[in-house]
């Protein structure tokens, strides 16, 4: 029999608030996160906005010297644990290391230090290049430096799917204490790509949106009028923990993760079939996982990331996995607010399904005004509005074709 699994810590460094409950009350007054770049000069750039973390001080959970050494996703991943473990009252000495693990995950890991390595290397040459780079930037180094913060000797590495990474994290660690191998996980994901590179990228092959003069109106999911996404940053950390390990020290649970599961496309880089049939199977695969019936569900926490394909397919998507029940649902895309955080947003996305839940009320997508023939579901737009929720999904997919969905129901004693 596979053990049950709760929620008992979250922790999040976002564009609209440096922690969880910042970051939970911009969400509810519908605020943006959305303006121009400030962390370097964007100005020959065709897209100069992004969802930039803001006021952020590494100081504030790492010495001055571990920071030095650390790319800023990686300072955002120990930020977003740190509050996360203090968010379920846990701390080195009051659980079994061997049987605590993490995994964080990151689509494109420090590449702030990349950019600026090969900088040194171009002016300077070989012999100048840092000893701490490779450790610096490569994605697994988030999950190895909060490993060591926390003492946790179990389960140990990085997810990396894109935009999936740290939901396929988040599913990761469940089966992990499902089937026995950790009591306490922390999961999630973790990204900091506001750089040259990647707004250079991004934008030169079309992904985001040019809206320069209104930046905080840009993320418009399910809008008739969306153009792209917006380019997020930042990291979201749950603790997760097998229910009996949770109950005897009385913690404070927000779900149960109830059912996982994590498809492929198999036919673009970029793109997805019509209607997005992979993502319909990751959605139907996590209802079976989760014995729910479509009728069970009341939330969807969408993908949502305001381009025209993604925004019009999972709407198709949505419509085939839950029949007339799909116009009975609550959608919304928190990607509205804070832009595509990448490989943090699944991580996210999945907090904010706890907290809809915890509060019963569904947060908004904002920016949506014109409706889209194409997209005619409740998005919850613009304000949030009340609902009890039982049950809810939140969706994610990557470039490559990666698609999962993790599915959160209410606990219940």
């Amino acid at each position: 029999m596979r053990r049950r699994v709760v929620v008992t810590g979250l922790g999040a460094i976002t564009p609209v608030g440096n922690d969880v409950a910042t970051t939970w009350k911009a969400l509810l007054a519908s605020a943006s996160g959305a303006a121009l770049i400030t962390k370097f000069d964007a100005a020959k750039f065709h897209v100069r906005f992004a969802a930039e973390v803001k006021g952020f001080n590494p100081l504030a959970y790492m010495e001055r010297k571990e920071a030095k050494r650390a790319d800023l996703y990686t300072q955002f991943a120990v930020a977003a644990s740190i509050e996360a473990m203090s968010d379920a009252g846990l701390a080195p000495g009051t659980f079994d290391p061997e049987m605590c693990g993490v995994i964080i995950g990151s689509g494109i890991g420090g590449l702030r230090t990349f950019e600026e390595q090969h900088d040194v290397y171009r002016a300077l040459g070989p012999n100048k290049i840092s000893p701490f780079f490779i450790p610096m930037f490569i994605s697994d180094i988030a999950a190895g430096i909060v490993s060591m913060r926390f003492e946790a000797k179990g389960p140990n590495y990085a997810t990396v799917s894109a935009c999936a990474s740290s939901a396929h994290a988040i599913g990761d660690a469940f089966r992990i204490i499902q089937y026995g191998d950790a009591d306490v996980m922390l999961a999630g994901g973790s990204e900091a790509a506001v750089a040259p590179m990647a707004v250079g990228g991004f934008g030169n092959m079309g992904a985001l949106s040019t809206r320069n003069d209104e930046p905080a109106t840009a993320s418009r999911p399910f809008d008739a009028t969306r153009d792209g996404f917006v380019l997020g940053e930042g990291a979201g950390v749950v603790v997760l923990e097998e229910m009996e390990h949770a109950r005897r020290r009385g913690a404070r649970i927000y779900g149960e993760v109830a059912g996982y599961a994590a498809t492929g496309d198999a036919y673009s880089l970029t793109g997805q079939p019509d209607a997005h049939e992979g993502l319909q199977r990751s959605m139907r695969r996590a209802l079976r996982d989760a014995q729910l019936a479509v009728t069970d569900v009341q939330y969807i926490n969408a993908h949502g990331t305001s381009t025209l394909l993604n925004d019009s397919n999972e709407s198709k998507a949505i419509h085939a996995v839950f029949g007339e029940h799909a116009y009975a649902l609550s959608v919304s895309s928190t990607k509205s607010a804070t832009g595509h955080m990448l490989g943090a947003a699944g991580s996210f996305e999945f907090i904010t399904c706890a907290l809809a839940m915890r509060d019963g009320i569904v947060p908004p997508t904002i920016n949506l005004h014109t409706p889209d023939p194409a997209c005619d579901l409740d998005y919850t737009p613009n304000v949030p509005r009340t609902r009890d929720i039982e049950v809810a999904i939140s969706n994610s997919s990557g470039f490559g074709g990666h698609n999962v969905t993790v599915a959160l129901k209410r606990w219940h004693e």
